[in-house]
């Protein structure tokens, strides 16, 4: 009996697997560090990965 494995999710075409992104505010707090909020993508949510069933290409 073969062993069926489930095919591997699709790339986010919104973002090609780059989810999330550090973005800077462009100055520093009182410690010295880099004032930074994370983005993510809207369509993946932040997975990088679309369900199989959403086909390439597609915008949500």
């Amino acid at each position: 009996m073969t062993d069926h494995t489930p095919p591997p999710p699709h790339i986010c075409p919104n973002c090609d697997g780059f989810a999330s992104a550090a973005i800077t505010f462009g100055g520093r707090n009182a410690r010295g560090q880099l004032r930074t909020i994370t983005a993510h993508c809207p369509v993946c949510h932040g997975t990088g990965t679309v369900p199989a069933r959403v086909r390439e290409g597609a915008r949500a």
